[in-house]
């Protein structure tokens, strides 16, 4: 794959503006807000109280407004919630119609620069205002995706000009199983899919990214600190497994005749065959550990898988 276009239609926006958006989201949200400067961005949590993970977010400091992106889904019960939490906070709240694709593999910034749109610099999630076919785009660097990943926003009445421009200059439509199999591979979890309100951030191995030890409180934060304060030690663990015969998403892992896990994600891939990420108890986490999925072979491998 040297570029790979990829729809996500289960992905939307919702803007936060007002002249206090940046420390009303610093104060709620797992990550660093008030820090960032537009056209820098984060990845966040919001938690209730007791640490359980009520969405994954992706933040876009702008210049007049914090764009969170998440999944359509759970964007009317954020919103909600950020109404409730505002009070007298002068912050307003817009759901924003856009059209959000990904951009994934070793060609995308070729194909990027090949439609004359500018690649953001610096570290993940930064981001910039750019155009495409005539399309006003937001270009994301966006690692919560597979395989060096940007993310584009665009009006929804833009996005087939966007597309077709990408494909002329060379991107090829990825196929959703294809994607699976390489998020797999990245340990690239997505929530509504491998995370869900029940989870805690440290089962999900992603708390170095989606929080900050050096900011202040937050809603959740006493979980979060209380579990690095005991090394991370949680009751389950998202693995990957590789299996000795493809399964599906919901198949339960098990070790001598009892549960132990279920699988989020599965997919065949190109190199290695049938995988899977999904949550296992942690006294079978442990890379190398044999397990079953449907009666058939399966072993428990870190994440990301390596080379």
């Amino acid at each position: 794959m040297v570029a790979g276009l990829l729809a996500l239609p289960e992905r939307s926006v919702l803007a936060v503006s007002g002249p206090q958006r940046s420390k009303f989201l610093h104060n709620l949200l797992s990550n660093d807000v008030e820090g960032r400067k537009p056209g820098q961005g984060a990845l966040a949590s919001l938690m209730d109280a007791k640490g359980h993970l009520l969405v994954l977010l992706r933040v876009l400091v702008c210049e007049s407004e914090i764009l969170l992106e998440m999944p359509r889904e759970r964007l009317a019960a954020v919103e909600a919630l950020l109404v409730h939490y505002k009070v007298g906070t002068p912050v307003r709240f817009s759901a924003r119609p856009v059209a959000i694709d990904a951009l994934l593999g070793s060609g995308a910034a070729e194909t990027l620069a090949a439609v004359s749109a500018p690649v953001p610099e610096g570290a993940p999630q930064s981001h910039l205002a750019a155009e495409i076919a005539g399309q006003g785009v937001r270009i994301v660097r966006a690692s919560d995706l597979p395989a060096g990943a940007f993310v584009l926003h665009v009006a929804p009445e833009g996005s087939e000009a966007v597309a077709a421009a990408l494909r002329a200059a060379g991107a090829s439509f990825l196929d959703r199983a294809d994607f699976d199999a390489l998020r797999i591979e990245e340990g690239r979890p997505l929530y509504g899919v491998d995370v869900a309100e029940d989870n805690l951030l440290h089962e999900t191995g992603l708390v170095h990214e989606y929080h900050s030890a050096a900011k202040g409180c937050y809603v959740g934060q006493e979980v979060v600190a209380r579990l690095e304060a005991r090394g991370g030690n949680v009751n389950r663990l998202l693995r990957g497994l590789t299996l000795a015969a493809p399964a599906l998403a919901g198949a339960a892992i098990s070790a001598a005749g009892q549960e132990v896990g279920r699988i989020t994600t599965a997919a065949v891939s190109r190199r290695r065959g049938p995988i899977a990420m999904g949550y296992v108890h942690r006294k079978h986490a442990a890379p190398g550990t044999a397990v079953e999925v449907d009666g058939a072979l399966a072993t428990v491998v870190s994440l990301p898988m390596g080379s």
